[in-house]
Order: C-alpha cells, then structure tokens, then sequence
C-alpha cells in the first residue's frame, strides 16, 4: 500500500496488474486477491485500476497503455532482481520504462513469505498487514491447520 500510495500521485492512472508467479505458492486465489486489492485500495485518491493478468509484464503494461511500471524496493536483494528484470523488461519493449521506489524504512524487512510463516505458527501478523486482510490470513490459516499444533 505504501508504493501504491506514493506511485498514484507520479500517475495520471496507476494500473495495479496481479498476477499469480510460478514460483510462488500464494495463499489465496488469484480472484481472491484479485478482491483484497480491490478492497484495499478503495480508499487512495487517484485513477487506480486493479487488474488480473496472465502474460509477460511488457505485454500486459502495452495492453495497458502504460509508459512506467512503478516497482517497490525493500532491500539489496530485491535490487539486484528488479535491477535484472528491469533490464530484460527494456530489452523486451524499450519504450516502457520502469521506476523503483524504495518502500518505507519501516516496512523494508517485511515480506509475503515470513508474514505467512508467522501466521502458520500462530504468530501475530496485525502489524504487517491491514485489519482485513489480517482477518482473512487468520481464516485461511485456521482452514489449513496451524503448524505446531
């Protein structure tokens, strides 16, 4: 929500593209996101669009008439791959080119990854995530049995 935030005032139209990466395991269904995203951003000021996508970024961004993909950094690591991708991005369609913004200080050590660990152990993850999508990880999380238990 941070780079959504800061990104929709560097737009005239900011088009959120969620897509399901293959090398993920997500918790929840693309069209479930899909609704989290939707709810979430309902209340930041801007043309803000929510869409699915199941195709290369570049082609989804051309679709879209887009000329920047705006990309949040947390740490070093997310740079060298964003760095990378950013480079075969420009390679793939050089008239689309993409901004890194670097998350808030306080948000940079979070990630998807250790929020569901934390949720899977039974852990509070209400300082990460907003209440509802808190809400929702916690039902999920009851569906598929805590780890530990």
């Amino acid at each position: 929500m941070d780079i959504i935030r800061r990104g929709a005032k560097l737009v005239d139209r900011l088009v959120i593209g969620v897509t399901t990466n293959p090398s993920k395991s997500p918790m929840f269904t693309l069209d479930e996101r899909l609704a989290m995203v939707e709810r979430e951003v309902a209340g930041v000021s801007g043309d803000i669009r929510v869409v699915a996508f199941d195709a290369l970024l570049m082609t989804f961004a051309e679709r879209q008439g887009a000329s920047v993909i705006v990309r949040g950094l947390r740490a070093v690591a997310d740079f060298e791959y964003e760095y990378q991708m950013a480079g075969m991005n420009q390679q793939l369609n050089d008239r689309i080119e993409t901004v890194f913004l670097m998350a808030d200080v306080s948000l940079q050590p979070i990630a998807s990854r250790l929020v569901k660990e934390i949720a899977m152990y039974g852990g509070s993850i209400a300082r990460f995530v907003s209440p509802a999508v808190c809400e929702e990880v916690i039902a999920r999380v009851e569906k598929l049995g805590r780890k530990g238990d």
